[in-house]
């Protein structure tokens, strides 16, 4: 059994690629919810749907989000009327949010919702929020506090952030079964996700990192960054604001008591002594899972 603590785009590719090398059957996904939102009245679960869409094989690999093939009616006919389309929904993504929302107030878990959705698309992994509860995380920025998706849609992840925050985190409890799963895995994978916004808010739920911490010989991680950036997103420039070293470097000191393994692109080869010396294991492999070829040498390497 292998679990993957997963953010979004980066750990949807990666658990893609690990059906190449592995049945799918055996796999759960433990899943970062702080980007959550409800917008128009819709609960919104960006990385679980992302996780869920790829796997699907209906991902839009163009936007990164959302399905292939969307069309956009009902978000013109917002903007138009003067309705807030900053944060935009694709027509065939909708129903999947009408569909969550109206589970939620049957009385319906965020775990219930997954497992539904991942049924109805063929899914066959594990697709677990880490908690049903409600987490945040929040931004002190230069232009003040804002909720995830401001600071990473309506703001382009374009301000400058002086501290982060996981609302509600310590207080949430871990979903059904998530525990069980970290504790009985024989191999943990950090996703090559986003370190402070997609993976960080996993270990603020209560007992999460515990486990992991405990379970760090069998810990890998991977680096989303290469040469010092990443391939998507705020990851480098989020690390350099938060005083942190922006490279695999950093990363690796950032995971050094949860894993005890880490993977770093063959473009980073010169820096795999200095992750050594952080008492890790260090494996050199493509981390641009951009063919089949590299996603299973990644994949292999995951799992060797």
């Amino acid at each position: 059994m292998i679990v993957v603590l997963s953010g979004g785009v980066g750990a949807a590719r990666l658990l893609r690629a690990l059906r190449v090398v592995n049945d799918p059957r055996t796999v759960t996904a433990i899943v970062n919810v702080g980007d959550d939102l409800v917008m128009h009245g819709l609960s919104i679960c960006p990385d679980l749907d992302t996780i869920t869409y790829t796997l699907a094989q209906l991902n839009n690999d163009e936007l990164g989000w959302g399905l292939r093939g969307e069309s956009w009616r009902v978000m013109q006919e917002l903007e138009a009327i003067g309705g807030e389309a900053w944060f935009a929904l694709g027509d065939r993504d909708l129903a999947t949010h009408l569909y969550r929302t109206q589970r939620l107030s049957q009385g319906a878990t965020k775990s219930d919702v997954a497992r539904e959705l991942a049924v109805h698309f063929g899914v066959l992994e594990s697709i677990q929020p880490v908690s049903d509860d409600s987490i945040s995380t929040m931004f002190d920025t230069e232009i003040g506090p804002l909720s995830f998706q401001e600071y990473f849609v309506r703001h382009h992840h374009n301000v400058e952030v002086r501290s982060l925050s996981y609302v509600g985190a310590s207080d949430a409890a871990p979903a059904p079964g998530v525990l069980d799963a970290l504790s009985n895995a024989q191999r943990i994978i950090i996703a090559p996700s986003n370190p402070l916004i997609s993976v960080a808010p996993l270990l603020a739920v209560a007992g999460i990192a515990d486990i992991v911490r405990s379970r760090r010989d069998d810990v890998v991680a991977i680096s989303p960054l290469i040469q010092g950036a990443a391939l998507k997103g705020p990851a480098d420039r989020l690390m350099r604001e938060l005083g942190l070293q922006a490279s695999c470097v950093g990363v690796a000191q950032y995971y050094r008591d949860f894993a005890g393994t880490m993977i770093i692109d063959e473009l980073d080869r010169d820096r795999s002594n200095e992750i050594s010396e952080l008492d890790m294991q260090v494996r050199i492999t493509t981390t641009i899972m951009a063919n089949d070829q590299h996603a299973r040498a990644l994949a292999s390497e995951v799992l060797k």
